[in-house]
Order: structure tokens, then sequence, then C-alpha cells
């Protein structure tokens, strides 16, 4: 059955369409039609396509969601304002009272920080309050019709095929959002099919009604991706005025101690012997002028979870006050907020213009414009900490009217 499943989503791969391209003149009936012809033929039972399949209609809400990119950049401090908020850490916490001996007893199973278990449901899903009650074939069908990111439906789809075939899930208990995530962690249908566990051994991976099995797959999860038992996950720190931001690499991890003699400072009280020895990368999501953070091995474990900086600190500081630690410290750069998309197109076009290679410009502040920008600040006299705000948006276009004139 996998073999023939991993056989059909290469076959799917090879004809998927472009890009944001949508077959002309297909109609969302014609794409159904030939996908279920492609489905039952790799040996997927008939009564099977017909359970996930029949009577289906696409979502046009769906599209629209798919399709928009929101303009607006929420800064780090806004987003931690909400994952992180009082109501979210109160209710984390009788979240985790009341279960506490499970979650513990899935903690040390999986070798994971309950804390962080306990986060991550807190953000997936209001634990488990909001696990979405969208028809995630429905989701998954419309955005394989719609084709941007054919492939990669079809592919969850086929994971839906051996969801119901092996017996995991009905076909009434597919829900979740609309991207196609489901139950209370929110999991795609293939990370369903690698990571899901049955916790109270009663044959189903229930992830949507039964916490139990919920916790315990995020765990497996974050234990198969690398957890470092006992490890910790981020430490915010004061970045020094002076520090020399010429020799920072943002990828580069090296032991705090070192960076300890570079200027950081514990935002809050001292240095802990076990953390200088231990290697950290530091980030700078706010720029130099916010704090910093430097981040350990778990911190990226919890990005293969979501791969969104903002998401993994928001999961890590709020697992931090469910266990009693205090606020982070600040300050935050409100007077230097991160530009929306359309700034951040100029700003990459502007970068190009001036001989520091952004990429195509997409307003998607990714690496190489992160890296381009910090050549431009090291050539301009600035602090080269990669932090495209309101203030390097202005510098930007200004020297671009300059090299104009």
């Amino acid at each position: 059955m996998i073999r023939r499943l991993l056989v059909l989503a290469a076959s799917f791969s090879l004809i998927s369409t472009p890009a944001l391209a949508q077959p002309e003149g297909e109609s969302f009936a014609d794409w159904l039609g030939d996908f279920r012809g492609r489905l039952i033929a790799t040996g997927v039972e008939e009564t099977t396509a017909s359970a996930m399949l029949d009577g289906l209609q696409p979502e046009m809400r769906i599209i629209e969601s798919d399709r928009s990119q929101p303009e607006f950049v929420r800064p780090l401090w806004s987003y931690l304002d909400i994952a992180a908020s009082d109501l979210r850490i109160n209710n984390g916490g009788s979240a985790f009272a009341d279960n506490r001996d499970q979650v513990d007893a899935i903690a040390a199973h999986f070798g994971v920080r309950a804390e962080i278990l306990i986060a991550i449901w807190g953000l997936e899903s209001s634990y488990g309050a909001i696990p979405g009650n969208n028809d995630i074939v429905q989701a998954l069908a419309t955005l394989a019709w719609e084709g941007r990111r054919r492939s990669w439906a079809e592919s969850q789809l086929i994971a839906v095929a051996e969801m119901l075939e092996s017996g995991y899930a009905t076909r009434e208990q597919l829900t979740g959002s609309w991207a196609g995530a489901m139950g209370q962690m929110q999991f795609i249908p293939t990370t369903y099919l690698d990571r899901a566990h049955d916790w109270d051994g009663d044959g189903r991976r229930n992830i949507w009604t039964d916490p139990g099995d919920a916790l315990a797959s995020a765990a497996n999860l974050l234990a198969r991706e690398g957890w470092r038992e006992g490890g910790p996950t981020i430490l915010e720190v004061r970045v020094p005025a002076d520090f020399d931001f010429s020799s920072w690499d943002p990828g580069q991890s090296r032991l705090v101690s070192e960076w300890a003699m570079r200027g950081l400072t514990p935002s809050a009280g001292d240095w802990q012997a076990d953390h200088l020895m231990r290697a950290a990368r530091l980030e700078l999501p706010a720029g130099g002028q916010g704090p910093g953070f430097l981040t350990f091995p778990n911190f990226r474990v919890i990005k293969r979870y979501n791969y969104s900086t903002s998401y993994a600190i928001g999961v890590a500081h709020l697992a931090d006050r469910i266990a009693g630690a205090p606020a982070l410290v600040g300050p935050w750069p409100e007077d230097n907020p991160p530009i929306n998309r359309s700034q951040t197109r100029e700003v990459q076009a502007a970068l190009n213009a001036l001989g520091f290679d952004s990429g195509t410009p997409d307003g998607m502040a990714g690496p190489n414009t992160r890296s381009a920008l910090r050549d431009f600040q090291r050539a301009n006299g600035h602090s080269a900490d990669g932090y495209l705000g309101r203030a390097m948006y202005e510098a930007v276009l200004a020297a671009q009217a300059v090299r104009a004139e």
C-alpha cells in the first residue's frame, strides 16, 4: 500500500502545473474525475475514493485564503502579545493542571519538555477548543484544482486515502483548517501518517478529540526531529551598542561563553553555568535595537513544526510563561516596525539597482534579502543587523534616489 501510494505521489509530481497556473478550461469536475481515475488505478478501493470524493464541490473561500498574501507584517512584539497573552498563559496553566499526569507521562516517554507541548497545543488550537471545522478533503481538493500547490495538495489527498483504508480516521472525522491541517495539533495528513501516535493503545491515533493522542503525536514529532532532553530553547539577551555586526553570521552557532565575550548579557539575571558551554545562534528578529535571542538546537526543532521564527519564539516564550517565568524584558523598537510587503518589494528592487543582489522582488524578506541588506548596511555605515524596518526602508530608497540623480 505505502509503496503504491509513493509511486502515485511521484506520478502526480511529474504532471503538476506551474506555480499560480490553473489548466485553461479545466473545471473542478474535470480535475476531480481525472484524480479519481488515477487514484483508483493505483489500487485504492473504489469505496474509499467514493467516500472521499462523491459530491465534492470546491470552496472558493479557500482559494481566496490561499492566494491572499497579507500586506501587513505583524511585528514580533505584537505577535507575542497574542501568542503569550495573559489569557493564553492562564488557560495554558489550567490545561496543564487538568492534564498533568498524562502530559508529564507523555513528556517523559518521548524526552521532551511538558510546557512546550502545552504551548504548541495552545497556539495550534487554543488547548483543543478551536481545532477547525473545515472539511480537509474539500480544502485539499480545492487547492489541488486551483493549481498553485497541486502536487502538494494531491500528495495530502493520497495520504487521506491511506488514513481511511488503514482505519485511522473516518471520513466525517477529517476536519481542520482551510489549509488541510487537522486536529488539536494541526497535522497535515502526511505528517499524521509519519508522526501521529496512539497514546492510549486503543488502535486509533485520534488527534481530533483525544488530548492524549494529540499531545503524544506532537511529542513524537519533536522527538523524531531531534529534541534534546533537558536542553534550553531560547534565552533573551542584550546586544551592546558596540557589537561587531560585521562578524555576525545569523546561521552560525557559537558557545554561549563566546557570545558573552562579544559583549552579550542576559536580559535578566546572570549567565547560567549550564548555558555557557552550549552552542547557540544569535537571532535579532527586531534588529540590533531590540532584544536578541540566543537560540539552541531545540529552537530549530520547533521550527520543524512551523518554520516561522515568530512562531518558534512564541512557543518557547509561552512555555516559559506557563512554567512561571517572567515576561520578556525588551525593549522593542516600536518606532521602527517591520515594513509591509509592497514596501519590501520596493527595497528589493532598490537593492538590486544599487548592486546588492536580493533576488527577484517578491515582498518576502527572506535570507537573500537580509544578506543583501546587510551588505548595503556595511557599505553605508549602518549596523549590519539585516533588519528591514522603516529606517532601512527610508535609507535604501534614499540611496537609490541619489544614485538615480
